[in-house]
């Protein structure tokens, strides 16, 4: 027999399969997509959705079979929503670095003047 509520059942259900939905829409949203940078947010999004909603069935579960709050599992939320956007931040720079030096015309300026590359400005005399 189970000790765990019918509720707490269902709860914890329904939470694992909108992270299962959340994962299924990000696939579809990655594959229909066709540029990098556009394919980039959804499994970013849907990720971070998806383990929040783990993480709170996990937290539900957990608080209920021990009888006292089992707040563990949002250690995981707070990492994921501190690296993710890094993350996502870092593979968007490193892509337009790329095609930057691929000479991809539709890319946009840097907006610091490179060291190594860019001549110096000329002075004007006045």
């Amino acid at each position: 027999m189970s000790t765990v509520p019918f509720w707490v059942e269902a709860v914890v259900a329904g939470l694992l399969v909108a992270s299962g939905l959340f994962v299924v829409i990000s696939a579809i949203g990655f594959l229909r997509l066709r540029d990098f940078f556009l394919r980039m947010h959804p499994p970013a999004l849907a990720y971070t959705f998806g383990t929040w909603c783990v993480a709170l069935a996990g937290v539900v579960y957990f608080s209920t079979v021990e009888s006292r709050p089992a707040l563990h599992p949002l250690l995981i939320i707070i990492m994921l929503s501190i690296t993710v956007p890094v993350t996502t931040v870092l593979l968007a720079r490193v892509a337009l670095f790329r095609r930057r030096a691929a000479g991809t015309p539709d890319v946009p300026p840097p907006l610091t003047r490179s060291m190594s590359t860019d001549p110096p400005p000329t002075e004007k005399a006045t």
